[in-house]
């Protein structure tokens, strides 16, 4: 395994002759009329270093072929670079396959076969060409900034993509985007407010319907479009999953509003911004994800995008499936998306039609009309919860469907626990977790039934962590705290406050402590918050 900055110091070296001082130097061998290709019909997309392969043993698609001519004798090594561990988010790069081979000047070819497990996704085929002098070329197109990119070939490992717009009222027809080679399709909707029987086991919903199949076979070289009509269904998040007949499967999440603003007088905002900023997918083909947590030169996300892998947003299972079927059990409540945040005229409107918002995941990425909506919210008296840690932290900007980044909020003067009542102090993936330590005097009712004295402990939490800081509102009570859980002062910390104009703001200083909510102290301590902060 090497790191980005390995790659680049090894693609430096590969060009320093290793030839005494005032020798001639000849130059490291060429790959000349480089090209990449899957040994059938291109995929829509597919260029001369970007090709399709669907491994799935059927003949069509299984296999990358690169191609080249060599006007001299060389070495030539072919490694396949997974640029993305995308289990812990972190920017790393793994080598899955290696193939090497000494070939004489003329037209060759080197093959990929993947693996049926290998994971959909973008990979960058490394290409290390030497002579018999040890002289080196490398081909690793390495997107940093201020980095000359030497392009290489790079294999799309298509399963089944799918994508739909995230929001849609009743009564609208949804158009859901399918990108496959499969020649049968099955297609159903599933939900945590109106399913029925089995819950999916990856997403947690359960389906509405009985599937739909469709016949797939005129769709085999370019994505194609399915329409669904969306019922008088309850407001909530939905997923469409999209299935082939030999096992694979793919997701798309959306979201239906309610008819009218304020059907409910409680409203649950989904973090759709943070979702697609987590959103590892590579749509550019250049064989890195397009996201800032990929590499530091990438500096927007295209929002339309679907979803890397099945489909289903980054460690949605794990955080925040719970959490959604627990609120979606609240009975009416509104489901809304960040971007309908957007399309609310101003913080006024919001406060006539709701009496509580409830922010139920990691809430990190907003524009500055929905910082200054929901703090006008809270200005004027709404009620808040914000069920996760790292809300309201950097600003973004949309120009169409791409979202970029602009900077920290506290750094533009705007800190977030000014609003929450904590902000973002530390992240380490979970590294390091600890349980809560609760303080039961502050506000009494929290606790109550919960069977929790001060000084006793529950959950085990971490990942991400929020801390009160000097902008934190007056009278804010600590509720519960894990003390230095990832270095001296960065602490975890539950908070609550009131606000002189009747606003309860309840936040829970931890990234995935609304995942513990089926457990009976955590499910107990919601359930006195929620009959608090869902009153005017």
């Amino acid at each position: 395994m090497a790191t980005r900055a390995a790659l680049v110091v090894l693609l430096a070296l590969s060009f320093m002759a290793a030839s005494a001082p005032g020798a001639r130097v000849e130059p490291a061998p060429r790959l000349l009329d480089l090209r990449v290709s899957n040994g059938s019909s291109p995929f829509a997309g597919d260029r001369r270093l970007l090709t399709t392969v669907s491994p799935n043993d059927d003949g069509f698609r299984d296999r990358a072929i690169v191609s080249f001519r060599l006007a001299v004798s060389a070495t030539v090594e072919l490694d396949v670079l997974q640029t993305l561990n995308v289990r812990h988010g972190k920017n790393t790069v793994q080598t899955i396959s290696t193939a090497r081979e000494t070939f004489h000047a003329g037209r060759h070819r080197l093959v990929w076969t993947p693996e049926r497990t290998v994971p959909a996704g973008t990979y960058v085929l490394e290409l290390t060409v030497s002579d018999a002098q040890g002289q080196r070329r490398i081909y690793n197109d390495i997107p940093l900034a201020g980095h000359v990119r030497v392009l290489a070939p790079v294999v799309r490992i298509q399963r089944i993509e799918v994508s739909i717009g995230p929001r849609y009222r009743p009564g609208r027809t949804a158009i859901v985007s399918v990108a496959t080679d499969a020649r049968r399709l099955e297609v159903e909707i599933l939900s945590f407010r109106n399913g029925r029987g089995v819950p999916d086991p990856k997403t947690g919903a359960s389906p509405i319907a009985p599937p739909v199949a469709l016949v797939w076979r005129g769709h085999r070289n370019a994505p194609g479009s399915v329409r669904i009509r969306i019922g008088d269904w309850p407001s909530g998040l939905y997923f469409v999953r999209v299935a082939t007949h030999d096992g694979w499967a793919g997701y798309a999440p959306f979201v239906v509003r309610p008819r009218d603003l304020g059907t409910s007088r409680i409203a649950v905002v989904l973090p759709t911004n943070t979702w697609q900023a987590y959103n590892f997918a590579d749509a550019d083909g250049d064989g890195w994800g397009d996201s800032w947590y990929v590499n530091g030169a990438f500096r927007r996300v295209d929002i339309s995008r679907p979803y890397i892998g099945s489909g289903i947003p980054f460690r949605f299972r794990d955080f925040e499936s719970a959490i959604i079927r627990w609120l979606s059990a609240r009975g009416n409540v509104d489901f809304l998306t960040d971007l309908d945040l957007e399309h609310v005229a101003n913080g006024d409107l919001l406060a006539r039609r709701y009496d509580l918002i409830v922010f139920p995941g990691h809430e990190e990425y907003t524009t500055a009309h929905e910082y200054n909506l929901v703090k006008r919210y809270r200005d004027l008296g709404g009620n808040l919860m914000f069920l996760s840690a790292n809300n309201l932290f950097w600003k973004v900007v949309f120009h169409g469907h791409e979202m970029r980044r602009v900077g920290e909020w506290r750094n533009l003067g705007r800190p977030e626990a000014s609003v929450v009542g904590v902000q973002y102090v530390a992240s380490d993936y979970g590294g390091h977790q600890g349980a809560y330590i609760a303080g039961t005097t502050g506000a009494p009712w929290v606790f109550a039934g919960t069977g929790l004295s001060t000084g006793d402990d529950f959950g085990r939490y971490g990942y991400e962590i929020d801390i009160r800081s000097p902008a934190t509102p007056p009278g804010t009570v600590l509720l519960a705290s894990i003390p230095d859980l990832m270095g001296p002062g960065r602490t975890a910390e539950m908070t609550y406050y009131e606000t002189a104009a009747g606003a309860k703001v309840f936040a829970a200083g931890a990234l995935n402590f609304a995942a513990s909510v089926e457990e009976p102290v955590v499910a107990r301590l919601l359930d006195n918050v929620w009959a608090r902060l869902s009153r005017p």
